[in-house]
């Protein structure tokens, strides 16, 4: 029994910390999800901000009302609803925390938002080395939020967002896709369930009065802007005496505890709004009745997100002010006044959307965004390196005034790793082979090691003499390889004790440089994107035809290795049922019919027939029959060798429509010494083979004399800030 609870895991600990009404309401459908499953996660919650000021409503009340144990409460506003205010109190929540974190010891914290109290818990679980989790990142408003949020969005492990857009930007500012759930608003998962409720009219009644109807009156909630508090402040007047004319029943929230907010609450009172018969002013409304009073209102109006948010699930008219929401999704209910320098385009708004009805809009949720942060919780692994990766996008060549770049030729170590010989050159940015040093391969792992080291150092001291500094080391293999981690998985039968290698750490270790590996087929592919035929190409595919077949796709421009990294193995398709058999184990493989040890095959059956000389050929006793025997032949004539050419070239053509047919590239581009033998066949084949709708791929010779070593070159020349370890 003990064994059994030893092996099961432990309840993962998450703090939900929450700082004000608005974001209780986005974070309590989570809290209530991890309360009801004790058996996985153990719940703590801690709460500061406003929810502690008596002015805002003393809205801690209502998460202990919801039965929640508050294991901390921080008292962390510096009043003063200043910009330095604000800053006093990210400073005075930075110092209670550590604290609190300590004590609490949370696997993972969930904060929400864009808030800087938020700011500062994202800030003080970072350092602290505690796991992130952010609510509703990747969205834009258009003010300081803006910042806020994708600061913590930076900080924040993993994320739940709202909208596919959302999760757009947060992968555009290089957050790992792999960490982002499209989940939904957690709101939305009570509203849309709970507006309906049948006693919103009495919910009205409490609020507005006994004598106020559905859809005849008006919630009004609007927030300082802190990037521009005088013109917010402005607006905001503008709004109430807009609000004062129009003669409708209004509940005014008070606003929030941002910079301006302590002027706009003076404009309210100087105005005799809490006095005013029309007016019910009040600090808070706890959330399932808030739903209520926006679901079945005549309009919303103000510049809370509320307004372009969940008012959309319920068709409500909403009239925006200012620029507070500028960038967010809208459904059509919501009407923009940016500009809202005049009480009449305020008033005439209200005129336009008083009374009327919109559809739906699920923008940000279908309900059941709940489940799914619950099972991304669940999948959270807690012995999974700490340390955020970052998913850099390639970087552009740019013209650098640092003198040393002025002075130094930019450039790249490239290592071609063959079945013969091990390769290390110096190339440039613009692909030229500055220095190339070759070495017979060896035949154990660790003597391969110990020569690709000492050849990149001799290679390094050569690129000092040339005046080049060097960014980082690429490395083309056979094999399969794992280019995330720099890892061989498995190698070809011409390389001995090569699989399960990690390549990167030795090398990066001894060199101190950064290191790309990747297969000689994905290589020649990102040679002949950055420095061939494929330039500016989309989507085209490399065929290597050398000893053996391999090669490279490239889609929407990214090089494609598959889910095991195993893409692009072209020379195992399949062309026949029974043909020859392959060195995978396989028969009637491209690879068995086109390579050139399928046609050295050939090559000797042919001899051992004795009919593979004509006249004006020979071959000695010391040398070995191979594949460029057989292409003399067909060259001079013999019949039989011309046969054994063009099956080879009809497999590799068949092998191609099959690679058209699948990822239907604009561009075919073969490369290798037997690619100028079978160009011709190929567009034959095509001509003949391929559907109508792809007969029109271009096909051509690859003009690169050094594709494995310029493609295993681009990898650093491209991505040489791109270092992930």
């Amino acid at each position: 029994m003990e064994q059994l609870e030893k092996g099961a895991r432990r309840r993962l600990r998450v703090c939900v910390a929450t700082c004000n009404r608005a974001d209780y309401s986005k974070l309590a459908p989570i809290m209530f999800g991890l309360k009801a499953q004790p058996e996985l996660f153990e719940l703590e919650v801690v709460v500061l901000g406003s929810h502690l000021i008596d002015d805002y409503g003393n809205t801690f009340r209502m998460i202990e009302q919801d039965d929640f144990d508050i294991g901390s409460k921080l008292h962390t506003i510096v009043r003063g609803e200043d910009e330095a205010a604000m800053v006093e109190s990210v400073g005075l929540a930075l110092v209670k925390l550590p604290d609190v974190l300590q004590r609490l010891a949370p696997d993972v914290l969930v904060v929400h938002g864009d808030r800087f109290d938020a700011l500062a818990l994202a800030m003080a679980a970072a350092l602290m080395n505690i796991r992130i989790l952010h609510l509703e990142g990747g969205e834009v408003s258009g003010t300081i939020d803006d910042s806020i949020r994708h600061a913590i969005s930076k900080l924040a492990h993993y994320h739940a967002v709202c909208t596919r857009s959302a999760e757009s930007h947060l992968i555009a500012m290089c957050e790992d896709h792999d960490r982002i759930l499209l989940a939904g608003c957690p709101s939305y998962d009570k509203l849309l369930s709970a507006h309906q409720r049948e006693d919103y009219v009495d919910i009205i009644k409490a609020w507005l009065g006994d004598n106020v109807k559905e859809q005849d009156y008006i919630v009004a909630l609007q927030h300082p802007v802190t990037t521009d508090i005088k013109n917010s402040i402005k607006i905001y007047e503008l709004m109430l005496d807009a609000l004062v004319s129009f003669n409708k029943k209004t509940l005014i929230l008070f606003p929030n505890i941002d910079a301006g907010s302590k002027e706009m609450v003076r404009v309210m009172r100087k105005k005799g709004i809490e006095q005013h018969p029309n007016f019910r002013a009040v600090k808070h409304v706890p959330f399932d009745q808030f739903i209520q009073l926006v679901a079945h209102a005549g309009c919303m109006v103000g510049n809370s997100s509320c307004g372009v948010r969940e008012a959309g699930a319920f068709g409500t008219p909403v009239i925006n002010l200012g620029t507070r929401q500028t960038g967010r999704e809208t459904g059509e209910n919501v009407l923009h006044v940016r500009d809202a320098d005049t009480q009449n385009k305020i008033y005439h708004a209200l005129e336009l959307q008083f009374g009327k009805r919109y559809p739906c809009s699920k923008i940000y949720g279908d309900g059941n965004a709940v489940p799914r942060i619950l099972k991304f919780l669940q999948s959270i692994d807690l012995a999974e390196p700490l340390q955020k990766k970052f998913c850099f996008p390639a970087v552009r060549e740019c013209c650098s005034q640092d003198i040393d770049h002025i002075l130094e030729t930019q450039s790249a170590l490239a290592v071609d790793l063959g079945g013969t010989n091990l390769r290390v050159a110096i190339v440039s940015m613009k692909g030229k082979v500055l220095k190339k040093f070759t070495q017979p391969n060896p035949k154990t792992y660790e003597e391969r090691i110990e020569l690709i080291l000492s050849m990149c150092k001799q290679a390094i001291a050569e690129a000092i003499r040339l005046n080049c500094r060097i960014l980082g080391v690429g490395v083309s293999t056979g094999g399969r390889v794992n280019p995330q981690d720099g890892v061989v998985l498995d190698s070809t039968k011409l390389i001995n004790e090569w699989s399960g290698v990690d390549l990167r750490a030795p090398v990066s270790h001894a060199l101190h440089l950064p290191v790309w590996v990747d297969n000689d087929g994905n290589c020649a592919a990102l040679a002949e994107k950055k420095f061939g035929h494929g330039k500016g190409v989309e989507n085209f595919v490399t065929v290597i035809t050398g000893t053996g077949i391999g090669g490279g796709i490239i889609q929407h421009g990214e090089l494609i290795h598959g889910s095991t990294f195993c893409a692009a193995e072209l020379g195992h398709i399949q062309v026949s049922l029974d043909g020859p058999e392959c060195s995978c184990g396989s028969q009637g493989c491209i690879e068995a019919f086109s390579s050139g040890l399928a046609l050295q095959r050939e090559a000797k059956r042919l001899h051992d027939d004795d009919v593979l000389l004509v006249d004006g050929m020979s071959v000695n006793n010391k040398e070995q029959v191979s594949a460029v025997h057989l292409i003399n032949a067909a060259h001079h004539g013999n019949p039989k060798a011309k046969a054994v050419l063009h099956t080879a070239g009809t497999a590799l053509g068949v092998g191609i429509v099959n690679i058209l047919h699948t990822v239907n590239p604009s561009l075919v581009i073969l490369s290798g010494i037997l690619a100028q033998h079978y160009e011709g066949p190929v567009q034959q084949v095509i001509g003949r083979r391929a559907l109508s709708s792809t007969r029109d791929v271009k096909v051509v010779t690859s003009d690169l004399e050094e594709p494995a070593l310029l493609g295993a070159a681009s990898m650093v020349l491209d991505y040489a800030t791109r270092r992930i370890y």
